[in-house]
């Protein structure tokens, strides 16, 4: 898959990232993403879990994504328009390129494998947030966008974070801990 074809997957959050070499630059990083990974046809990518920690209940990847973007952009609007004074300022550009990016890693993480998918050797030796905080340091994103890669799950537990990997983490894990819960039949329906 190219870059074009990327863009067109990540509509309508990446033609929301007004600065257009780090929107140029995400793009890159799925891009070489997906040529490290074992994903030799575009539907394999497109039917891949977005984890396998628990059963996803058919979510995929890319609407794992998409919706963790939405989830941490709709809670920086929601501070944005109820703080009088809010406290630090949230970057939105920084904020949806970290979103679309959080799991990049788990491209190379998990690959595809007979019927379904399994933890790829690249997954056996690291998380998804070393090997994304990797891909995107290698088109050269900015360090606060590495930051939500590498700090947006138990990697970025007792360090330092900017607030756009904060809201991340938090869209994140109410996107996974449900499903975690609802296998567990501890969610309350």
């Amino acid at each position: 898959m190219k870059k074009v074809q990327f863009a067109k997957l990540l509509r309508p959050w990446i033609d929301r990232i007004k600065d257009e070499e780090l929107r140029e630059k995400v793009l890159l990083t799925f891009e070489s993403a997906l040529k490290k990974s074992g994903y030799s046809k575009p539907e394999q990518f497109l039917k891949m879990p977005f984890t396998l920690l628990t059963n996803c209940r058919s979510i995929t990847f890319l609407e794992h994504t998409l919706a963790v973007t939405a989830g941490a952009v709709g809670l920086a609007q929601a501070q944005m328009s109820h703080y009088e004074k809010p406290p630090y300022e949230i970057e939105m550009d920084r904020l949806i390129a970290g979103g679309l990016l959080h799991d990049v890693g788990k491209i190379a993480e998990i690959e595809p494998y007979k019927d379904g998918y399994r933890k790829s050797r690249n997954g056996m030796c690291m998380r998804h947030p070393i090997s994304g905080v990797a891909l995107a340091y290698e088109q050269g994103l900015p360090p606060e966008v590495l930051n939500c890669i590498g700090c947006h799950a138990k990697e970025g537990e007792g360090r330092p974070q900017t607030v756009e990997t904060v809201l991340i983490h938090q869209a994140d894990y109410a996107t996974f801990d449900p499903l975690v819960m609802l296998e567990k039949g501890s969610l309350i329906a």
